[in-house]
């Protein structure tokens, strides 16, 4: 299997950390072909790998992971004893006593001191709670999962796109190459027809059409350029790097492709493993678990407590007496909420409803990711067939060109046969070159429509 081929992993700080050191290493080896430190030479399964390390959309998924680990362990440690501490201090004022209405007052202090304060702590730990505590711990380890899963969907939705944009970097500088010699041939062509147009066998307007020619393939690799540089562009923000940036891709259009065999696998497994696929089964256990917590809601609490506290004056006495005193007490709490019955019945009812309607959407997706896989697998077939096609092609308008110039230049054809004949040969080459990139991304395609890119 060719150097395309590698293996899906979970992007950790030592992956971070050696994917920014295969970049400074392809930064070097750019520096040493180059002579410019702002250009880089990369394979696609080298830009593939630091996009799915280093693209700002990737990053804040995984960011999105961490935050929803923290959430799942906030949940674990609600399990943990809740445990209070408390105290108060008061400083009454005078006691004022009325008699026959408010005519008659009498004030004294308050017995047995005007003083006043307590400190105690408490504990409430939850023994039973109808397993609801346990359901919440599910749900949430599950929507770390899920957290997992769309890291992994955004990681290879980038890496399909940085695949797309490289080759679609390789087939316009292969274009470019193409344009360059069809410009070579232009200029030498309106060369070779002014020297017929001096010695007076060819007409004034073959030189004039040579001339818009020559101006119109000028044109086409000016554009070409512009292209290269937007879509170098579009590379350098897949791959967070500087704009200053130039990727020169190191791979070609005539790479190894994959047989159409090692696919069979990957579109067979591809409605359990794809990221869509895999994120709806676990939406489905999501709200199983939610459905479980909101039923735990018709069960029995029970709680396990104790308090102990200082407490100043002695209340517990008749007449209160001026001291303070200690105690503490253990005890079993039971709950059960009746109204639950009537309360929870829709709530219920709403839980069963999602948890079938998750079910059916796993099932819509799956239906959607097979018939994709299926569809691009047909697609990669024809495109490898597509490609023999075009080479036999290439070859035939060479031998065509070479056939209609000399006749040209034996007056035994005219221009427009042989500017025709050009573009023939210059169309049938950029028809390989999209063939074969075609076919790539199409492969690519698939691996992530499967899950395993």
């Amino acid at each position: 299997m060719d150097k395309c081929f590698y293996r899906r992993g979970k992007v950790s700080l030592s992956g971070t950390i050696v994917a920014v050191g295969i970049f400074m290493l392809i930064a070097v080896r750019g520096m040493g072909q180059t002579g410019n430190n702002s250009v880089y030479r990369l394979t696609i399964a080298e830009a593939i790998e630091f996009s799915k390390s280093q693209n700002k959309w990737v990053q804040t998924a995984n960011m999105e992971v961490n935050a929803a680990d923290e959430d799942r362990k906030d949940v674990i440690r609600a399990k943990l004893p809740i445990v209070n501490v408390n105290g108060s201090y008061q400083r009454f004022s005078g006691l004022t006593l009325f008699t026959d209405g408010l005519s008659h007052a009498t004030t004294g202090e308050r017995k047995p001191t005007p003083n006043s304060a307590a400190l105690g702590i408490d504990a409430l730990f939850n023994i039973y709670g109808g397993g609801r505590q346990h359901a919440l711990e599910e749900e949430q380890h599950l929507r770390v999962n899920l957290a997992r899963l769309n890291a992994q969907d955004q990681s290879g939705n980038i890496a399909l796109q940085t695949a797309t944009q490289y080759l679609n970097l390789v087939k316009l500088n292969d274009l470019e190459k193409f344009l360059a010699d069809q410009l070579n041939r232009a200029r030498f062509r309106l060369n070779n027809i002014n020297a017929l147009y001096r010695n007076q066998k060819v007409t004034r307007s073959d030189v004039l059409r040579a001339e818009v020619n020559l101006s119109n393939v000028e044109l086409s690799l000016e554009q070409n350029e512009n292209d290269i540089a937007i879509a170098n562009q579009h590379l350098d923000v897949l791959l967070n790097v500087p704009d200053s940036v130039i990727i020169i891709p190191a791979d070609s259009a005539g790479m190894t492709k994959p047989e159409v065999s090692s696919l069979l696998q990957l579109t067979q497994s591809a409605e359990v493993s794809s990221y869509t696929v895999q994120k709806a089964a676990t939406s489905v256990d999501v709200q199983t678990a939610k459905l479980r917590s909101i039923r735990s809601a018709n069960l029995p609490n029970v709680s396990f407590y104790a308090a102990y506290g200082l407490n100043y004056p002695n209340y517990l006495f008749f007449p209160p007496v001026n001291q303070a005193y200690s105690v503490g007490f253990v005890g079993l709490k039971a709950q059960y909420g009746i109204s639950s019955l009537y309360h929870n019945k829709s709530k219920i009812a709403a839980g069963k409803i999602r948890v079938k309607e998750a079910a059916m959407q796993r099932e819509a997706y799956a239906d959607n990711v097979r018939l994709d896989v299926r569809s691009h697998y047909v697609k990669y077939v024809e495109a490898l067939r597509r490609i023999e096609v075009n080479e036999h092609s290439v070859e035939q308008a060479e031998v065509n060109y070479r056939i209609i110039n000399n006749k040209y230049l034996n007056q035994l054809a005219l221009l427009t046969d042989l500017l025709d004949a050009d573009n023939l040969y210059q169309e049938s080459r950029f028809n390989l070159i999209k063939a074969q990139t075609d076919a790539l991304s199409i492969y690519y395609h698939i691996r992530y429509a499967s899950g395993n890119l």
